[in-house]
């Protein structure tokens, strides 16, 4: 009987801690999912970026001027946000070849605001930063280039040439408060 004492023992301890581990199995993993599902306030949702710059359209094409010192040229363009969402946006030149690229002077504006100015060898992707303001949802925005050939240059640049591509890229504005183009 005293055999029978002790086996009784043991199973109803190994019954009981059984039980418990159970127990804490089930209490966990009912944290875990709880945790994983119920997350407060943190709502993600994905998107596109989008831009059309000038319908895909060379803004100025080879040959189409000469530049002289003096002469001042403006082209009109657009830029159009077609993702969905706001959007930061900068505009810069790209496969820059020829050496009327440190010799012209850019500026694009839209209306009356400079958006960016400079040379056109110092407007590239790496060293323009964005517009100061963003590009709302399917907003279409009608912006001016103008390419100026200084007078003080002279013709020292008869012989040069230029080549380039005009480009746009644009980041989600939304959690993006420093407009970072990572």
């Amino acid at each position: 009987m005293r055999e029978q004492n002790k086996t009784a023992k043991k199973l109803t301890g190994s019954v009981i801690t059984i039980i418990l581990l159970a127990v804490c199995l089930c209490i966990t993993t009912f944290a875990l999912v709880y945790s994983t599902v119920a997350v407060d306030n943190n709502l993600f949702q994905t998107g596109t970026i989008e831009i059309d710059l000038n319908g895909g359209k060379p803004v100025i094409t080879g040959g189409e001027y000469l530049f002289e010192p003096g002469v001042t040229v403006e082209k009109p363009f657009y830029i159009e946000n077609q993702g969905t969402w706001d959007v930061y946006y900068k505009l810069y030149f790209d496969n820059i070849e020829g050496g009327l690229a440190d010799v012209l002077e850019v500026e694009i504006r839209d209306g009356a605001t400079v958006l960016f100015d400079g040379k056109i060898a110092g407007l590239t992707k790496e060293q323009v930063g964005a517009a100061d303001d963003i590009l709302k949802l399917n907003e279409r925005r009608e912006l001016t280039i103008s390419f100026h050939y200084p007078e003080e240059a002279g013709n020292g640049g008869q012989a040069l040439y230029l080549s380039f591509d005009l480009k746009a890229d644009a980041v989600q504005a939304k959690n993006n408060p420093n407009r970072l183009f990572d």
